[in-house]
């Protein structure tokens, strides 16, 4: 089945509610600003470049909401909703690009009607999710070329179709691959504690007839000693200047075990996910996330009250860990990583 985790439907967006794969299958609607951020920071989507295309969308429903507005008023109304959008998730630089973008656009309009206003938002969002499809496209043919014929793939959190408009990043270069006509399987860490590997990736690539090994967080340095790992791609929300690469939290343990048994980091990252504003990993906030995400799951509880818990919800991996960085424009390696703000 082709996976729609974003799609514009009787002029709302609907969104798949990735809270509940993958026991069900449902999409939700929204027509707001307000309720797309809820929806970012509920974790109705998540994945950098899905946050950002659906911001993009927030913007142009709550244009749409305010276009009865007198022209001032809509203006002004539509600038909070910029700033609710922008406080959903503070980690994944794709929201801020795709925010800023649409900022931009906005200005550019300062003569047109709220109406010409709106429709030319929600074009610029329909862009975006077109651009985000072809972008992950292009880095799946490019980071296909990266994988022998029966390549065992260790992935962690979930970078796939659920996490973009549609493809993904890192489970993109393995559907390419596979498209291809390669033989490549996947290792999937659980990814705690919101289990997306668990959860997303295990269902998208089961989905797909992709085969799958689901295994515990904490099992892939052995997988790896075993030798049954022969590379490991992941996605990430927020790439700095100097190649520091903020993921999902665990990731820097599996860039520093694969580093000591000599297995290839590719992390699959669009140019939107590189911040070249900051200088690296240690300056980006990282977002702590409830409590609640730990302490249990599905209604069942296995912490003990009075507990202290923190919850990041990203860690950073160095650029020196890193073998290459697949993106749109091409595979380039730490070395070459400052090339990237000149593309």
């Amino acid at each position: 089945m082709k996976i729609e985790t974003l799609r514009w439907q009787a002029n709302c967006l609907e969104m798949i509610d990735q809270r509940l794969l993958p026991t069900k299958f449902v999409y939700l609607s929204f027509d707001s600003a307000a309720s797309v951020a809820g929806a970012i920071q509920n974790m109705v989507v998540r994945g950098a470049p899905a946050i950002g295309v659906a911001a993009a969308y927030g913007v142009a429903l709550e244009a749409t909401r305010l276009s009865n507005k007198n022209p001032s008023l809509f203006r002004e109304e539509l600038n909070i909703g910029f700033k609710v959008l922008a406080k959903s998730r503070p980690t994944a630089v794709n929201l801020f690009w795709a925010l800023d973008r649409m900022k931009a656009l906005l200005k550019s309009l300062e003569r047109q009607t709220n109406s010409e206003i709106s429709l030319a938002l929600l074009n610029e969002a329909h862009i975006i999710f077109e651009e985000d499809i072809s972008i992950n496209k292009a880095m799946g043919n490019h980071g296909a070329q990266l994988l022998q014929d029966n390549s065992r793939v260790l992935t962690h959190c979930n970078a796939g179709a659920l996490a973009t408009a549609g493809h993904g990043t890192a489970l993109g270069v393995i559907r390419s691959a596979v498209g291809a006509g390669k033989k490549i399987s996947v290792i999937a860490n659980e990814t705690r504690p919101y289990l997306q590997g668990a959860r997303l990736t295990a269902w998208e690539m089961v989905t797909e007839g992709i085969p799958v090994i689901l295994i515990a967080d904490n099992m892939s340095g052995h997988f790896m000693a075993k030798g049954e790992i022969d590379a490991v791609i992941v996605g990430a929300d927020r790439v700095a200047a100097n190649g520091d690469v903020v993921n999902k939290i665990g990731t820097y343990m599996v860039a520093v075990m694969a580093q000591r048994h000599n297995i290839p980091f590719y992390v699959a990252c669009p140019l939107s996910t590189i911040d070249f504003n900051t200088p690296s990993g240690p300056d980006v906030p990282i977002e702590q996330r409830k409590s609640e995400e730990m302490t249990g799951y599905g209604g069942i509880k296995w912490v003990p009250e009075g507990v202290t818990i923190k919850n990041y919800a990203f860690d950073v991996t160095p650029s020196e860990l890193i073998t290459a960085y697949i993106t749109e424009k091409g595979i380039f390696n730490p070395n070459e990583f400052f090339n990237l703000k000149n593309i």
